[in-house]
């Protein structure tokens, strides 16, 4: 398996390299330079594994010589051990939906899923080279952040350093970055929103002489080991229902990362019909699936702050795949899209629409629906799944399922504001509220 730049199709990369530099040095973001479908045989003989068995196959078609079959397997299972859901995941019927629970992990957001592997691919890979350190930056709108410091806490020979939009997350999202004690671990909150930190790792990482001499590596969703991983559940959800024809998706996101990972599941040959991108008052993938407006507008703060994002960084990976894998014209486009002044042609807009449609929810259309759900059915769900639910019944369809994307008790305010009542954290995380925090404020620059 080989890698190319979506800003330079001529270059060949191995998995190992895509995975520790995240970002290509010209800005881009890596692909495979082919994706195989799972022939009729080998997806039949997947319909019956267990989730670490299925994440071990599909992963492995990615990975090269990164590490044997068996390695993985066992990266795998020790990635997963700490869930609290033997098959990681959980689906449940919700009115005429189903629902697909992904916040089982350590850290309660679907990020673990992906996350903790990773955590483990660095330790891997750093036992069989001469790297000394590598220092991770990543930036967060909320959950990534806790992910990827849990995956990695304690673990010898890394730094992890998270940036997040200072008071624009919840404060049970910060605590559970900011109360963890381990040394290897340097949170830092930027005075801007999550554009302006990932901005600023971008920028470290095009400084190729800075991000050389720290070994810099990054975790955010522009890493394809992310994709990936994230691509299982989708599989894995689909045999689970026994469907007997397509299924479609629907998907909260902000940087489309997790909707790109469903895609990326069809590509492999999952009979995937539609994938729907849901997002909050920051609509800016909404107008660019529905219309082809690509411009940002100024980011609004909601009560769902992981998708308070105006720049999907992984909506490049898409360009460059309806654009013919062109990379000039993406770079073109890339440009524009830095003057403010892109929008999708008709030809692209087709292309997309065959695959995507989009829905964007309000404040107030969010808070309805987590009533709603609480009143009909017993059932809490966070503002992220609400607004997976809420596009779903704008369109008026039923054979979805929703991505639950992260547990209700990582936003108290909004639960208690919808259905006056309050979601307590497990026991294994309520702790977190009386810990010492520690961060830095640090201005946007």
């Amino acid at each position: 398996m080989e890698y190319l730049s979506t800003r330079n199709d001529k270059i060949s990369l191995k998995f190992e390299h895509i995975f520790i530099k995240g970002l290509s040095e010209d800005g881009g973001l890596f692909l495979p330079k082919k994706i195989e479908k799972f022939s009729e045989k080998e997806f039949s003989n997947l319909k019956a594994l267990s989730y670490v068995d299925l994440a071990t196959e599909i992963i492995y078609k990615f990975i090269g010589d990164f590490c044997s079959k068996e390695k993985l397997h066992e990266i795998v299972k020790k990635s997963y051990s700490s869930f609290s859901e033997k098959e990681v995941v959980k689906i449940r019927k919700v009115e005429d939906l189903q629902i697909l629970e992904l916040f089982h992990g350590p850290t309660l957001a679907f990020k673990d899923v992906a996350m903790q592997l990773i955590g483990n691919f660095y330790e891997y890979y750093l036992s069989k080279t001469s790297e000394k350190k590598i220092n991770i930056v990543v930036a967060t709108s909320g959950d990534t952040g806790a992910a990827a410091i849990d995956a990695v806490k304690g673990k010898k020979n890394i730094n992890i350093f998270v940036l997040h939009p200072n008071n624009r997350i919840s404060p049970v999202q910060r605590m559970l970055m900011t109360t963890n004690p381990s040394k290897n671990v340097f949170n830092i909150a930027v005075e801007g929103n999550f554009d302006d930190c990932q901005k600023l790792v971008k920028q470290m990482f095009s400084d190729h002489e800075f991000s050389k001499s720290i070994n810099m590596s990054g975790v955010n969703s522009i890493n394809w080991a992310r994709i990936v991983a994230q691509s299982v559940y989708y599989f894995f959800c689909y045999f689970k229902l026994n469907k007997k024809k397509k299924v479609s998706f629907s998907v909260p996101t902000g940087n489309f990362g997790d909707v790109y990972a469903g895609y990326l599941a069809k590509k492999m040959g999952l009979p995937i019909d539609k994938l729907l991108v849901a997002t909050n008052e920051n609509d800016i993938l909404h107008r660019a699936i529905s219309k082809g407006d690509y411009k940002t507008n100024k980011v609004q703060e909601t009560i769902s702050p992981s998708m308070d994002i105006q720049v999907a960084s992984n909506f490049e990976r898409l360009l460059f795949d309806i654009y013919n894998n062109d990379s000039k014209k993406v770079i073109e486009i890339m440009n524009d899209i830095k003057k403010n002044k892109f929008s999708l042609d008709q030809f692209a807009l087709k292309k997309i629409q065959k695959d995507f449609i989009s829905g964007s929810i309000n404040e107030k259309e969010i808070l309805d629906t987590i009533k709603l759900i609480y009143k009909n059915n017993r059932i809490i769900i966070d503002p992220h799944t609400a607004i997976g639910f809420g596009a779903v019944k704008k369109h008026n369809e039923k054979n979805y399922v929703v991505l639950a994307t992260a547990h209700p008790c990582k936003f108290p305010n909004a639960i208690l504001k919808a259905i006056d009542k309050k979601e307590e954290l497990p026991n294994h995380l309520k702790g977190i509220l009386n810990q010492k925090e520690e961060y830095e404020v640090f201005q946007n620059n």
